[in-house]
């Protein structure tokens, strides 16, 4: 390969890739939390070749696989040795199983947002933000039961997740 013809596709793969983080940085600009976003769509190699309904799809994705680790851990929290109040097993799956209805949620906006039906899409992941509130309201309604810190910074981080999505939603126009 010549010098000039290396040059010519060193410059195009520069600027291309530059606008591409411009895409991410002004999709991001759009959501409550820019730096949740930006740093979530710049950690997954694809994002850098999508529009922005692709990064809304990948930002879903972030969330599904978040309600998924939450779930996960909330069933483990509930079968483990260290849990033998009874009222708190029950609550933990309970809450593992709005984490699943979450997920399944997010699922659907998925789908939504491929056929490219926004309305939908966002009530899917309003929904699926909402999950969380369930299983709060759930220790709520055993008193001397406090709700787990570890729970209480997971639910956030899905939430401000959720946020970032809706945003990007926003943006598409429904």
């Amino acid at each position: 390969m010549g010098p000039s013809l290396f040059l010519f596709l060193s410059i195009l793969t520069i600027s291309s890739a530059h606008g591409d983080t411009d895409l991410i940085s002004k999709t991001c600009k759009s959501t409550k939390y820019y730096d949740l976003c930006v740093s979530s769509l710049k950690a997954n190699s694809t994002s850098f070749k999508e529009d922005p309904k692709g990064l809304a799809m990948i930002m879903v994705r972030v969330a599904m696989t978040n309600a998924t680790s939450t779930n996960s851990y909330l069933f483990s929290q509930a079968t483990s040795s260290t849990n033998n109040v009874t009222s708190m097993k029950k609550i933990l799956k309970e809450c593992a199983n709005k984490y699943g209805f979450a997920k399944e949620a997010l699922q659907s906006s998925l789908q939504d947002l491929a056929d490219e039906v926004y309305d939908y899409a966002y009530m899917h992941v309003m929904a699926a933000a909402d999950y969380p509130n369930s299983c709060h309201n759930a220790f709520k309604r055993f008193h001397g039961l406090a709700y787990p810190s570890e729970l209480a910074r997971r639910e956030e981080g899905f939430k401000h997740i959720c946020d970032v999505v809706l945003g990007i939603i926003d943006t598409l126009g429904f």
